[in-house]
């Protein structure tokens, strides 16, 4: 403590400098626990004298003497480990006691040099020196055997994760929604759309450690993790808890292109969306759990654009759902009950529903905060069609081609034809050397998709037989 005589101002002091984050030598799995009596499952993992506990809540209800279960939890505990493995990007990762195949530390390694792409990115930092080893196990899948037709599927609350709920139960199944939540708080972004469904919703509630909400006084490295694989690892375990016979995601055909390229290198935020994760994924399901699991997105082969048509047509959820980010902040006193009409993610959810939606009720959709409305907003839309930056903001955001076709489409209605921002958009994407995509390619089915012939839509069989 300083002291300073009576009267006399107390000498300044100098300011402790937060740690420089420096990348340690080893992290380690140190294992995890099932308590089956309340349903919670404790992972736990070390780096650089910190120990961090991850707690997953799933409830007691469920087949928790099936085998399949522990393996669905060991996969969970091997990809929760990135939130962890981030704050020092450790050179080497020693999986402890976990016996892993040749294969599955193929998967882990490419799953952290991808998944955590942005996170290098960001930081300096080059992960291709990354080794991992453990002991060695035997490829050994578990017979998992589920109920047919019973898909489980992640719930966001958001355009995509709408139209794929909607879709599957027009084709027949009636699905079970899964959200993993923080411990006692459910966002109402989410549960809102939830209660429009009218659908039963299995929770989860993850508690991650403390300590990495305390990166800068620890000294740890931060940055974006592959979250969506963490919820799809849980979900997985749901889903066998549940005897359900699928994980139904919700990423789309654009969540696929990288968000920028860098020397050469494919940097994607949407990495754990993408399809090349969903292969791997679903190939180390198969392996773990054998051939009774599908795990798949249904939107795989579909646009933005082509979801966006479907939602325009979902009145029920218009009024409800809210994609905007700061619905979604840990932070109870910075989230916000409505759009903010101002970030990227708002930005973007206005230009691809704008051709499809009249103005009128996509205005009141944004509680007159419509992003299309506020001039200010034309940097962010710049970004978004590709004519401000060379690459598309770190966000959960369309192609820039998806874009330009909303634009163009946006432009040709009769509602839009004053609209200020979207005569200047439309001028910008004018002036820009990269050509526009045809809308009608969008709306058609792009690429491959991996969903099962028991859940595929009519025209995507059509299309493959």
């Amino acid at each position: 403590m300083v002291h300073a005589r009576w009267g006399q101002a107390p000498e300044p002091r100098t300011p402790l400098m937060p740690p420089t984050p420096r990348r340690a030598d080893q992290f380690r799995y140190e294992g995890f626990e099932i308590d089956e009596s309340r349903g919670v499952v404790q992972c736990t993992y070390a780096t650089a004298g910190h120990r961090f506990t991850e707690q997953f809540e799933f409830g007691p209800a469920g087949h928790w003497d099936d085998p399949a279960v522990g393996q669905a939890i060991r996969l969970l505990y091997l990809l929760a480990a990135v939130s962890y493995y981030k704050t020092t990007a450790a050179l080497h990762i020693d999986l402890g006691n976990t016996p892993t195949t040749g294969a599955e530390r193929a998967f882990l390694r490419q799953y952290y040099l991808e998944g955590l792409g942005e996170f290098a990115y960001r930081n300096g930092l080059e992960l291709s020196d990354l080794t991992i080893d453990g002991p060695e196990a035997e490829p050994a899948p578990a017979s998992y055997q589920p109920r047919p037709m019973t898909p489980l599927i992640p719930f966001g609350g958001g355009i995509d994760s709408i139209v794929t709920v909607e879709s599957i139960r027009a084709n027949g199944p009636e699905p079970t929604l899964f959200v993993l939540h923080p411990p006692d708080q459910r966002f109402a972004a989410i549960e809102e759309p939830a209660a429009v469904t009218g659908l039963p919703v299995v929770r989860v509630a993850r508690q991650l450690d403390a300590a990495v909400r305390q990166s800068e006084d620890h000294g740890f490295f931060n940055g974006h993790i592959p979250v969506t694989a963490v919820v799809t690892a849980a979900a997985v375990v749901a889903a066998v808890l549940g005897g359900h016979d699928a994980v139904v995601m919700s990423n789309e055909w654009s969540a696929s292109v990288p968000t920028l390229v860098n020397q050469g290198r494919a940097v994607n935020h949407q990495w754990s969306k993408g399809e090349e994760f969903e292969v791997a994924l679903a190939a180390e399901v198969a392996a773990t759990l054998g051939s009774g699991l599908s795990v798949f997105s249904y939107l795989r082969p579909r646009s933005e654009l082509w979801v966006a048509e479907q939602f325009a047509q979902l009145a029920p959820f218009h009024r409800v759902f809210r994609s905007c980010n700061r619905a979604f902040h840990q932070d109870v006193a910075q989230r916000l009950g409505q759009w903010c009409g101002l970030c990227d993610k708002c930005c973007f959810i206005d230009l691809i529903l704008a051709p499809f939606m009249p103005a009128a009720d996509l205005a009141a959709v944004f509680d007159d905060r419509e992003p299309l409305a506020n001039p200010e907003n034309l940097p962010r839309f710049a970004a978004l069609v590709g004519v401000d930056r060379e690459a598309k903001p770190f966000e959960c955001v369309g192609d820039v081609n998806e874009c330009r076709s909303a634009l163009s489409l946006t432009a040709e209605r009769d509602d839009r034809r004053r609209n200020e921002l979207i005569g200047q958009l439309r001028d910008l994407v004018a002036n820009a050397s990269r050509p526009d995509a045809s809308p009608s390619d969008l709306l058609a089915p792009i690429g491959p998709h991996y969903i099962p012939k028991r859940y595929a839509p009519r025209d995507l069989l059509a299309r493959s037989g």
